[in-house]
């Protein structure tokens, strides 16, 4: 969806600010909505009223907009209703949380299930999500909250207690006891999270995962799985990882559908234990078991090792008491390691860290957290199969600085996770959002280009082979793979399959050992030679032309100005309508310059720019200086101009600015970073991408403007500014 400038940009700098101030922390989440529950908490115990979300209501907005939505058969008959209109005594929690408490509902988001199924196998994870002081007792006030991490902070979601019933009884999440409400409200705290509840309508078990740790993910197709898969495993659920597993199905109209074996396709399961047995019949080797759970709560294996199957005949009491053993019908079961492997198409591990879990030791990892975004016609270059734009997108530097600690490998290499996350997509269904197919690829940067953080252009990548990449292009919402480089410097371009494609995302790098990696921004360096002024003393036929044109537009226009040696003078000067007409009529003789013309709001700025005096209309001298400025404005636009269309493509516009901007910046050392070139797309290319001489010109004056009256406010030249409402207001309408 597309983004402006006052709402995307503002956001990010409030964001960044935040985050300064510590914002975002497990111990200082963001308030989501802006919703304080303690204070909102207290305000109902005082006026003894229970609490009612305006920014997610008891209303149809917060079930759905399509199935769930107005015009469906499904929600006519919904009631929404506190769990003390439920349940004689309800309660939050009920002998502790178990992922027996997680039932399925008639919402589709078995994923999310499966995900807080394996939550609850750690407790201190659990009730970071989940704070356990809440209940319907003490000081209730209908008010409950969770916290999630969201793309690198962590934020603090209110709600009420209002649920969605049919016929008293709840519609979506519940628990297997029938007073027990902490999943259901954590349900409708992750749906508000994301806009409704149908939002959460399919997904992959990874995205809550992350959403409940901030980890990272590693997926394994069983059918490629390495050899110590079990080791991995094991390690994963010791160390606190949550992982879930599913069986593909190729026909879409087949997800959920049960096989013979009790198992069901496309559906999202939880790994809750591995284990090893050793059964009577086998006296020298065990048998490695993988318990799982369905959060339907019922449907299970029946094949070996299942509820009711002779296996469990062959072990001592002792062994299934250690092993749990419930003949149950609970959505719960064990099955042997093999079978598991032949019957489950992937597994997948979120990392609290993404420490390697072949490996015996524990590292402690280091984080680099970016936030970028894709913008069509400026920052959205697709993949490399797209070589023209490709260069344009988001590049981070990325510096391995020290090699991994292992006695055992010659090898001298740095370990690092690269993570790239999608944001948004699911919150933007509702708007015809899906997630987009993405992927990254890293490239070696030569040792003399080390530590100049330029954006690296089209050639360098027309004639240099990635270093590494990802696996494939896939459209899920975060694509994760792990990979050993020698210490060097190199950099990550994350992108889309195809060019074009609008959105945000999130670019984390796991590393061992200590790295760093930052967004590049573009670098005020010209690629070409760019055209001088015009010499001062001589006056060419064009100039005689020039004041011929001017003289007659403005010779009935005089205004008397001071001289210094007393009394005044008269001087011709023009306004923005005669500049325009002076402009047009010149450059209608000029045909190389290939442009329909100026219009009235542009030569409102260039007078803006060029008027030295205050008047609001420029003299001949302006004029001429304005001039000469747009000549070399359109020498470099001719340059990038090389098919004479009259236009520039938006994705060549970065460098074009460049080339005109190093004119007046040159010897600051300043340099616009992606951030602008994003609101420069956005505000002068027209619905083809293509931006033509007098948006240009346009962008350019509008720029040096602001150049110009940032200097003038930063008179002690530190590159810092505090202005007063009104001052900013004087810089904007200068500019």
């Amino acid at each position: 969806m597309p983004y402006t400038p006052s709402g995307f940009f503002c956001d990010r700098l409030i964001r960044e600010r935040e985050r300064r101030d510590g914002e975002g922390s497990l111990s200082k989440p963001l308030r989501f909505s802006g919703q304080d529950f303690t204070l909102l908490k207290q305000e109902c115990i005082q006026k003894k009223s229970l609490f009612e979300d305006d920014t997610f209501p008891a209303s149809v907005e917060s079930l759905g907009y399509k199935e769930l939505g107005h015009k469906s058969n499904k929600v006519k008959n919904i009631v929404w209703k506190r769990p003390k209109d439920i349940s004689d005594n309800p309660q939050f929690i009920v002998g502790g949380a178990s992922r027996t408490d997680i039932c399925q509902g008639d919402l589709g988001d078995c994923w999310l299930l499966a995900a807080i199924a394996s939550l609850t196998l750690n407790e201190k994870l659990l009730y970071r999500v989940v704070p356990q002081d809440q209940s319907f007792s003490d000081n209730y006030a209908g008010i409950f909250h969770f916290q999630f991490w969201r793309y690198g902070d962590w934020v603090d979601v209110v709600i009420d207690d209002r649920i969605p019933t049919f016929n008293g009884q709840l519609v979506f999440t519940k628990s297997a006891e029938r007073n027990e409400f902490w999943s259901a409200l954590l349900e409708k705290a992750y749906a508000k999270l994301h806009g409704s509840y149908e939002a959460l309508k399919g997904g992959n078990t990874t995205e809550a995962m992350e959403d409940f740790t901030g980890g990272v993910t590693e997926f394994y197709e069983l059918k490629e799985a390495p050899k110590e898969l079990y080791k991995i495993m094991n390690k994963a659920l010791e160390r606190g990882s949550l992982m879930g597993c599913s069986i593909d199905s190729l026909v879409p109209a087949r997800f959920e559908t049960r096989t013979v074996t009790g198992l069901v396709k496309g559906h999202a399961y939880s790994v809750t234990a591995v284990e090893e047995c050793k059964p009577s019949q086998h006296k020298d080797s065990k048998v490695r078991l993988v318990r799982l759970r369905n959060p339907w709560g019922q449907v299970e294996w029946n094949g070996p090792w299942s509820d009711n199957s002779k296996e469990w005949t062959t072990i001592p009491k002792a062994e299934k008491e250690k092993l749990q053993h419930q003949n149950a019908e609970d959505g719960e079961f064990w099955m042997s390691f093999e079978d598991f492997k032949k019957n489950y198409t992937k597994i997948e591990i979120c990392n609290l860290t993404p420490d390697a879990l072949e490996d015996d030791k524990i590292h402690k990892w280091t984080v680099s957290v970016n936030e970028g975004r894709w913008v069509r016609g400026c920052s959205a270059g697709g993949c490399r199969n797209y070589p023209d734009t490709f260069w344009t997108n988001p590049q981070y530097r990325l510096r391995l600085l020290e090699e991994d600690d292992d006695p055992e490998d010659n090898e001298m290499a740095c370990s690092f996770v690269v993570a790239l996350m999608q944001k948004n997509r699911r919150k933007e269904r509702k708007m015809g959002a899906n997630l987009f197919t993405i992927g990254f690829a890293i490239y070696e940067v030569p040792k003399e280009m080390h530590g100049n953080k330029q954006h690296m252009q089209k050639e360098f990548f027309l004639f240099n082979s990635s270093k590494a990449r990802c696996k494939s292009y896939i459209n899920l919402r975060e694509v994760t793979q792990r990979f050993r480089l020698s210490p060097g410097e190199y950099v990550i371009v994350p992108s889309t399959y195809e060019p074009h494609q609008e959105g945000e995302f999130i670019l984390r790098v796991f590393s061992e050992k200590r790295n760093t990696s930052e967004e590049i921004e573009n670098r005020i360096e010209a690629d070409h030679p760019v055209p001088a002024p015009a010499s001062a003393g001589e006056e060419s036929e064009e100039d005689q032309q020039f004041r011929t044109i001017f003289q007659q537009i403005a010779g009935d226009v005089s205004t008397w100005k001071p001289v210094s040696a007393g009394g005044t003078v008269s001087e011709m000067e023009i306004s923005a309508n005669e500049l325009k007409n002076v402009l047009n009529r010149v450059v209608s003789k000029h045909k190389e310059m290939n442009t329909e013309g100026f219009s009235l709001e542009s030569c409102r700025s260039m007078i803006a720019l060029m008027d030295m005096d205050g008047t609001g209309r420029l003299n001949l001298q302006e004029f001429r200086h304005l001039w000469n400025k747009i000549k070399q404005w359109q020498g470099i636009f001719k340059h990038y101009d090389s098919e004479q269309t009259g236009s520039v493509n938006s994705y060549e516009m970065r460098n074009a600015v460049n080339d005109a901007v190093i004119r007046f910046v040159s010897h600051s050392g300043f340099r616009l970073n992606n951030q602008l070139y994003d609101i420069i797309t956005m505000r002068y290319a027209n619905e083809n991408m293509n931006i033509d001489f007098d948006s240009f010109v346009s962008c350019l004056v509008r720029l040096e403007g602001m150049f110009r009256a940032f200097q003038a406010f930063d008179q002690d030249g530190d590159g810092t500014i505090r202005l007063s409402v009104l001052e900013w207001l004087q810089l904007t309408m200068y500019a």
